[in-house]
């Protein structure tokens, strides 16, 4: 499955999952110390109460910030956005504070 190759998958009858979980996402201020600025690597990372440096492989690296980056998103109001040090680097968000 390494090889890119997306699966067909089909609708699934709810009754045939052992347990289904509310879908809440950390509000930025549970999630974002006040002080420090992330990476959207990082926080991809934080959502999944993973440490904001933890390894991962490439491909689960992938599936997480296909979360992150719509939380990122959907929370814009509560952010704040800095430029990378380097133009290769990604940039940096922060909780935004009065």
């Amino acid at each position: 499955m390494g090889d890119g190759a997306v699966i067909a998958t089909m609708p699934r009858p709810k009754d045939e999952f052992d347990a289904l979980y509310p879908c809440d996402f950390y509000a930025p201020e549970e999630l974002l110390d006040d002080d420090q600025m992330y990476t959207v690597y990082e926080i991809a990372r934080l959502l999944q109460d993973l440490d904001p440096d933890a390894a991962l492989e490439p491909g689960t690296e992938d599936i997480l910030l296909d979360w992150a980056i719509p939380w990122v998103m959907r929370n814009s109001e509560a952010l704040v956005v800095a430029e990378p040090p380097n133009d290769d680097d990604p940039g940096y968000y922060g909780l935004k504070t009065e």
